[in-house]
């Protein structure tokens, strides 16, 4: 069976409208969780907790997605 890992992480962005971090060296890592489900909830608490600041974002990431077995190497893999 396939585990879906998802990290939940964010920080303050330069610009509301864009997906670039102020301060990429100060990322709020909230962790790595075993569902979507947990993920989300854990992501949905850190929002919450920062609502009043329009810069600060949180994100989901399908760690699963990244690195699948039964297909090939990546070309940034074939670079190491």
């Amino acid at each position: 069976m396939t585990q879906r890992l998802h990290l939940v992480f964010g920080g303050e962005l330069t610009d509301p409208q864009s997906n670039t971090f102020r301060d990429p060296e100060n990322i709020d890592v909230i962790g790595i969780f075993p569902s979507y489900d947990k993920a989300f909830d854990a992501w949905k608490s850190a929002a919450h907790r920062t609502v009043d600041n329009a810069h600060m974002r949180y994100f989901i990431a399908h760690i699963h997605r990244l690195r699948d077995e039964e297909s090939e190497a990546g070309p940034t893999e074939e670079l190491g």
